[in-house]
């Protein structure tokens, strides 16, 4: 009974604590951030070297390089793309299809804002490389087919226009899909099927191309 005595008001104590706890602010937490920083490597590598290669391997001899720098090249324009006023459009708080521009070129993010409990700009990285990967596997359909300048000018216009309203809708937390309830924890919609669809867009104009021009020939 001495020992339920002691423990009654204890566990009172901590109930009445938790309200308390729940309400408190943010806070860094050192292993969430240790572990997205390991995981946006992780992606960004999947792009530089990973997909490079991959591409490379497939192409003839004389692509090779053109189909290196293919992937090089949208490393850097979708990063400066993307801390520019990707990231703002696609998390920033706007429609329920698209953000607004309040976050463009980082304006209101310092090294102590948070997003949950890691950093923001971490945030910003690792999203970035999501940004990187995305236009990247596109380029598997346009080995051999397609100018370097047409593609980097098609990756930009792509990435403004689809990928960062997609971005939007499935992570954002004001995107209608996000607030229909879609969960999309590993990329699968804004990566994957947004890149599939447009790579197979590519493979079916060129096909199209290809039948006029052998129409004509014959």
């Amino acid at each position: 009974m001495t020992f339920l005595k002691k423990l009654l008001p204890a566990l009172a104590l901590g109930i009445a604590a938790i309200p308390a706890f729940a309400g408190d602010e943010p806070a860094l937490d050192k292993a969430d951030t240790a572990w997205i920083m390991v995981a946006g490597l992780l992606v960004l590598f999947m792009t530089i070297p990973g997909i490079a290669l991959f591409y490379a391997g497939m192409v003839r001899k004389k692509n090779m390089l053109s189909t290196l720098a293919q992937s090089v090249a949208i490393c850097g324009l979708m990063s400066i793309l993307w801390y520019a006023v990707g990231y703002s459009l696609a998390f920033s708080e706007g429609t329920p299809f698209i953000g607004g521009l309040s976050k463009a070129f980082l304006s209101g993010i310092s090294i102590s804002t948070l997003s949950g409990s890691i950093p923001e700009l971490l945030f910003v990285f690792f999203q970035m490389t999501f940004a990187i990967l995305t236009p990247a596997l596109i380029t598997g359909s346009l080995a051999e087919r397609m100018k370097f300048s047409s593609l980097c000018v098609f990756m930009v216009a792509w990435s403004l226009l689809v990928y960062a309203p997609i971005c939007h809708w499935v992570w954002a937390s004001d995107g209608f899909f996000f607030q229909m309830g879609a969960l999309d924890y590993a990329g699968g919609t804004v990566v994957h099927i947004n890149a599939g669809i447009a790579a197979a867009q590519q493979i079916v104009g060129f096909l199209k191309d290809g039948c006029e021009k052998f129409r004509v020939n014959k």
